[in-house]
């Protein structure tokens, strides 16, 4: 069985993803495209949740963080 499969899409779009890929290969460019995706969104996420915490939430996870820090040393 191969490891490679073959996917269908429009032309146009094939066109512009070669300008794009240049001289990688499809499957190293389309994990690049993935994982810079998959970056943004973790990004987003988390530029979401730190506007919606307080100076006193952050400071109190800042505290949490210590104390497990300092439990967890032997």
């Amino acid at each position: 069985m191969s490891k490679h499969s073959t996917i269908s899409i429009p032309r146009e779009v094939k066109k512009a993803l070669e300008l794009a890929k240049g001289d990688k290969t499809w499957g190293r460019f389309l994990m690049n495209l993935y994982n810079e995706a998959e970056n943004a969104r973790r990004s987003r996420a988390f530029d979401e949740l730190a506007e919606s915490l307080t100076d006193e939430d952050l400071e109190a996870i800042a505290v949490s963080s210590r104390e497990f820090r300092e439990r967890g040393r032997i």
